[in-house]
């Protein structure tokens, strides 16, 4: 299979589809795989480590989307490079369907075969190829919120840890999955009071056991919300449905009850966010203010720290890849279920249930365009 790896170009996206280690390896298989020139350069991976693997460096993007049967990415597709898919083409990547229509409708008129890593399942009914990135996002949460504090950012002019004689910030963590596990990690290790909030008795139990005096929990009921929200300095949102849009959980009139210069870090906003007065910023302008509240909404915030999430989410994604490549995606898919679920559209069809549902598609099922 011809496999390529067009560059990014989301704002200040910096991470890459594959790293040359990774291009090395679909090489190997016997695979050809064709890298836009400066496609790693955001990784500090320059055409000459690709070329010493084996890939064959590219000078644009359109010969690449013209000429590969699959196109390896990060981020969902730009219109322009919605614009150059084709039908029978597959496309690898995160796409974030559900709170994104103009996606994909391009994707359904394209009659590419779209898969998303953020719903490719495990045997153990995780989200493997969603984690790393989840893990990257949580703990980048915190620093990020952290600035935002800074009364030079709009914030409060709170230091989340504190100092001796005066008390620490109070962050709010809704959601203890692995977004929320890994902001409270953070968050408990600068010596913030933290509160991690949940609906799931057992994931409370979990985090609680894990963090023992460094953190609380709290069941994520509205009014244990509400009250929560208002004392805080920090509120992260970490929910997570999969492939379908994130419930709103903070109301703009709580904003009215929070303290003026807290801060909002909405780390569902690739799904929509979670957060009613949220939309995406970008690493260029990452925060705005509503009610004197601020708002940090970046879309794609694990690409600031490109190199460590470019390498923490190919060790997850390079093997499917791998099985796509060496079997095609129906026999791969056949042989492997929890990889079908990252069937998302499929030759003008939705075929994943939560973005049919939340967008007004007719579903064919996976089951289906597999056959």
């Amino acid at each position: 299979m011809r496999i390529g790896c067009p560059k990014e170009i989301k704002n200040r996206e910096y991470r890459v589809g594959l790293t040359p280690e990774s291009a090395g390896e679909l090489v190997a298989n016997g695979h050809e795989v064709w890298v836009e020139s400066g496609a790693g350069a955001g990784i500090g991976a320059f055409d000459s480590h690709y070329e010493e693997r084996g890939a064959k460096v590219i000078a644009t993007a359109a010969e690449i989307f013209a000429e590969c049967e699959m196109i390896v990415k990060v981020k969902e597709p730009q219109a322009e490079e919605i614009a150059r898919l084709r039908e029978g083409q597959v496309l690898y990547t995160y796409l974030h369907l559900a709170p994104d229509p103009a996606q994909t409708e391009g994707l359904v008129k394209s009659g590419c075969t779209a898969i998303a890593y953020e719903t490719v399942t495990s045997p153990h009914g995780g989200l493997p190829l969603l984690k790393p990135m989840s893990q990257v996002a949580g703990r980048m949460s915190i620093q990020a919120g952290a600035s935002a504090l800074e009364k030079a950012h709009g914030g409060r002019g709170v230091l989340l840890g504190g100092v001796p004689g005066v008390m620490p910030g109070k962050v709010v963590i809704i959601g203890g999955g692995v977004v929320g596990f890994n902001a409270a990690q953070m968050s408990a290790g600068l010596g913030a009071d933290t509160v991690i909030m949940d609906l799931n008795p057992e994931v409370l139990e979990k985090v609680g056991t894990h963090f023992e005096a460094r953190a609380s929990t709290r069941f994520a009921s509205r009014a244990n919300i509400e009250e929560a929200v208002a004392e805080a300095d920090m509120v992260v949102g970490a929910v997570l449905v999969p492939g379908a849009a994130a419930p709103k959980l903070v109301s703009r009139a709580m904003l009215k009850t929070m303290k003026p210069g807290a801060v909002l870090v909405d780390v569902a906003i690739d799904q929509g966010g979670c957060f009613e007065t949220s939309h995406a910023t970008t690493h260029d302008d990452p925060t705005y203010v509503v009610d004197d509240i601020v708002h940090y909404c970046v879309a794609n915030m694990p690409g600031a720290v490109s190199r460590t999430s470019t390498y923490a989410l190919n060790n997850v994604t390079l093997p499917h890849a791998l099985r796509i490549a060496n079997k095609g995606w129906k026999e791969a898919m056949r042989a492997d279920p929890h990889l079908a679920q990252g069937l998302n559209v499929h030759a003008g069809k939705v075929t994943y249930p939560a973005v049919a549902s939340e967008l007004g598609y007719d579903l064919l099922p996976i089951e289906e365009a597999i056959a």
